[in-house]
């Protein structure tokens, strides 16, 4: 019965800890920033690069940044990719479209910097970035001869409507939007207030009420989906804090080997963590003596795969096709995770 105690107490107190330090100035105004991604930026203008008539180097950019405005979990975003390799679009940008979605949720990067330090969320970023682009062009070259051709006609449904906002007005809303987020994080309340003032005068003039409630639908909806098992997210690492011996996570990802960032990089590609859950959990790991190395793995490679994830990708393109996407992400982040680590000791 202690030990129970011990170790709902230690899910409590990490739980509290949570609340106090992160909520207002971190996740509220990243929750704002999705929620008007979601709504003014539009999606279909997005997904319909990946057909088979938009340059390469068009395709795969816009592929591997597209994470930022979807910002979806590795279940989340199998229909979309579904949909896209289905109607027509090659397979190169749309794994690379299957790897940035829930690699690069802007909320996840941001939570990442903020949790983990600035270090690991700017290595995040671009690890993902890369990685996107990287497979997606692999994953092209090997299985080029496999390819059918491509009908551009079924890509027609993804053309957006004419956007309702100037180019300009929307850069000026999400930098005010980003300049919000940034100095709330570091507690300069002066430069976020004039912020805030200038945000209020932005939606007097520039935006509906209707368009408004739109914002505030989309910003409650990544609220009620995220932020319930976020809680869980947190209260289980306060929990492995307390209850998994040190020395088994030092003697398994304390260091930077390879064989380390494998384990990492294995374990999170088998694991499901529902948006932002990866972030508390591998804290409770750091805390324990995990390395900067496989932390990294771990964040490159368990956002993007789960076992639930892999059945439905072999649904959707094959066998052969999933256990390379798999292998390609796990040789990725081990990779990259070894490095980060040299460069970080």
């Amino acid at each position: 019965m202690s030990i129970l105690m011990q170790l709902l107490q230690g899910g409590w107190n990490a739980l509290l800890e949570y609340l106090s330090a992160h909520v207002l100035t971190c996740l509220v105004p990243a929750f704002f920033i999705a929620g008007a991604i979601a709504v003014f930026i539009s999606q279909a203008s997005v997904l319909k690069y990946f057909g088979p008539q938009a340059k390469k180097l068009l395709s795969y950019s816009v592929a591997s940044v597209s994470g930022t405005i979807l910002a979806v979990c590795s279940c989340t975003v199998l229909p979309l990719f579904g949909g896209i390799y289905k109607r027509g679009a090659g397979i190169g940008p749309a794994v690379a479209f299957l790897y940035s979605g829930p690699a690069i949720n802007v909320l996840a990067i941001v939570y990442t910097a903020r949790i983990l330090g600035f270090d690991l969320g700017l290595a995040r970023a671009i690890g993902a970035v890369v990685f996107a682009a990287g497979i997606g062009l692999i994953m092209a070259m090997i299985y080029r001869k496999e390819e059918p051709l491509k009908d551009s006609v079924a890509f027609d449904a993804l053309m957006a409507n004419p956007e309702s906002k100037k180019w300009w007005q929307q850069i000026i809303f999400f930098a005010v939007l980003v300049g919000i987020l940034i100095f709330a994080a570091l507690k300069n309340w002066i430069v976020t207030g004039v912020l805030l003032v200038v945000l209020g005068f932005i939606l007097w003039r520039w935006f509906t009420k209707g368009e408004l409630g739109m914002w505030m639908k989309e910003t409650l909806h990544f609220v009620r989906l995220i932020v319930p098992w976020l809680l869980v997210g947190v209260f289980a690492a306060g929990i492995i804090t307390t209850f998994v011996p040190q020395d088994i996570v030092t003697s398994w990802v304390g260091s930077n080997s390879l064989f380390a960032n494998f384990t990492a990089s294995l374990v999170g590609a088998l694991m499901y963590f529902a948006t932002l859950t990866e972030v508390p959990i591998i804290q409770a790991f750091m805390d324990l003596g995990m390395g900067k190395g496989p932390s990294l793995a771990l964040l490159l490679a368990g956002p993007a795969l789960s076992l639930p994830n892999m059945l439905v990708i072999r649904s959707i393109m094959g066998t052969k096709k999933t256990l390379t996407y798999i292998a390609l992400v796990v040789i990725f982040a081990t990779i990259t995770g070894y490095i980060f680590g040299l460069i970080t000791q």
